[in-house]
């Protein structure tokens, strides 16, 4: 989702320890003994994709909470994350005991395909019905994805503000535009892959869009930042399913980008948390993520605009109306068939072909 990062980030030191950790309010007692298993378990190490520094509050808000217990949080890619996790338990290496991805679809081949463990997170009556997968699978987030315009090229009067906006903008200024839309390359982007077949689900009008995206010859990414910079360069015009947070977090600082969320539908993605089946450090594991999952860690997320998927937590949301919430479950094994995505990605390649300026 964006460049690649790798790195590890060990936050013991810089954070004063204490020697009282309670249990959360309305917590059972028996919490009080997993405590005391993380605290002789010393560590807990997660496969995340979150930019570290955005992390970094919360890991911290963990460790005072519960002192002792270190956080190693190591940020890659969602396809490498999905490669460890499997090549890890097959060698029985050691690995992570949270995994956490944005990649809805591979975290749920994760769990079904048995890399992962029950959990009944306390947290969970406080989490949407569409956030929870068998008490394995957690959507932590709540994350609209986005059209970014770039505000000199597209002015506030012609911004699109729904899919047949963005399509009807696409084919009347097709010249102008042509070389200046953007979008993710379902090919190589494994969140560009779930958003294109999300779209394909809710609307069959996504095909005409498609084309009429293809007949702009679009720069194709495979991360997140080369479309922003390029939007805010004035190399791309416009951009289409950006991962929402980014393009916020961007703007915030960006004065030529401007980020809308489509008011006939806008795709609403969650970043899925699961315990490894193999976890070296279970206690710890099930501590860290009823701490992704609290009104604390929400909250925390959030100010880095990673949107909260709890209610009950302060938080720029669109209207219920608006939102299309992909659900964690079951369905979103569907498109990852080996015959169905090559079908898919054989029918995009097509499209972008027929439709490119001759």
């Amino acid at each position: 989702m964006r460049m690649v990062i790798l790195s590890m980030l060990m936050l013991g030191a810089v954070v004063p320890a204490r020697t009282d950790a309670q249990r959360p309010a309305g917590y059972p007692r028996s919490y009080d003994a997993l405590v005391a298993n993380a605290r002789g378990e010393r560590m807990v190490r997660v496969y995340g994709n979150a930019d570290t520094a955005a992390m970094q509050p919360l890991i911290a808000a963990f460790r005072r909470t519960y002192p002792g217990v270190r956080v190693r949080y190591d940020d890659l890619e969602s396809s490498i994350i999905y490669d460890r996790v499997v090549a890890e338990a097959r060698g029985k290496a050691p690995g992570a005991d949270v995994v956490w991805s944005s990649a809805m679809d591979l975290q749920a081949k994760l769990i079904n395909d048995g890399y992962a463990q029950a959990y009944l997170s306390p947290e969970k009556p406080a989490l949407p019905a569409t956030a929870v997968w068998k008490n394995m699978g957690y959507g932590v987030t709540a994350e609209p994805v986005a059209f970014v315009a770039n505000r000199c090229l597209i002015p506030a009067g012609q911004v699109p503000r729904t899919h047949e906006a963005f399509e009807h903008l696409l084919r009347t200024r097709r010249g102008a535009l042509t070389g200046k839309v953007a979008t993710y390359d379902p090919a190589r982007s494994n969140v560009g892959y779930l958003y294109l077949t999300e779209d394909h689900a809710i609307t069959r009008d996504t095909r005409s869009l498609v084309q009429a995206i293809a007949a702009t010859r679009p720069m194709l990414s495979r991360t997140t930042e080369p479309m922003l910079d390029a939007v805010s360069a004035g190399r791309i015009a416009i951009a289409y399913n950006v991962v929402g947070p980014y393009a916020l977090t961007r703007a915030m600082r960006d004065p030529n980008i401007r980020v809308v969320f489509p008011r006939d539908y806008t795709i609403v993605a969650s970043r899925v948390a699961f315990i490894a089946r193999d976890a070296r450090h279970p206690a710890a594991a099930r501590l860290f993520l009823d701490f992704l999952l609290s009104r604390t860690g929400q909250t925390l997320l959030a100010r880095r605009w990673l949107l909260p998927v709890r209610a009950d937590v302060r938080a720029p949301r669109l209207s219920a109306e608006q939102q299309r919430p992909i659900r964690v479950g079951p369905q979103l094994l569907v498109n990852l068939d080996t015959i169905k995505r090559r079908r898919f990605l054989a029918d995009w390649r097509a499209t972008l072909v027929q439709e490119a300026p001759k």
